[in-house]
């Protein structure tokens, strides 16, 4: 009988794939965030100039282009209402507008994932976003992200 599950060999591939589409997916919500700029444009400069590219010496990872491409179309199409259930997690009465950029960008791209992405378990979702936050930021902030993430998570998943 063959053993088919998953090793470490083969679904290590997919796994670096989706890591580098999620970055590169908060990098591109950034970017919409920061100039406005179409979520087209952006799909098509991330697809031609940077997913898997070498710019300035940096050698950027093969990405899962459909994941990528999922998670910027549908993050930028349900932009209010991943707004609506990340100010709701957020404490006290701290508005969305007081967080920067980039960590907009990582909540809203994580809460996607975690809304439409029930294929994606929530501990991988919210792991893989705590690893894009410490890209950006500090141990602090990349403790914020795993517990919104966390508490996102309980209203969107049932639990």
């Amino acid at each position: 009988m063959t053993d088919t599950r998953p090793t470490k060999t083969r679904t290590a591939p997919r796994t670096r794939a989706r890591a580098a589409a999620r970055l590169a997916a908060v990098q591109a919500l950034y970017q919409h965030d920061m100039e406005g700029t179409a979520v087209p444009s952006l799909l098509h400069e991330f697809h031609h100039h940077r997913l898997g590219a070498t710019i300035e010496g940096a050698e950027y990872a093969e990405a899962d282009v459909l994941f990528f491409d999922d998670v910027v179309r549908g993050t930028a199409a349900r932009a209010a209402e991943i707004d609506a259930v990340i100010a709701r997690r957020l404490p006290g009465k701290w508005p969305l507008d007081k967080l920067d950029r980039p960590m907009k960008a990582i909540l809203r791209a994580g809460t996607f994932e975690l809304m439409a992405r029930a294929d994606v378990p929530v501990a991988a979702a919210i792991s893989e976003y705590v690893d894009v936050a410490h890209a950006f930021y500090e141990k602090r902030e990349a403790g914020f992200v795993n517990g919104l993430l966390d508490a996102v998570a309980k209203d969107v998943r049932n639990g």
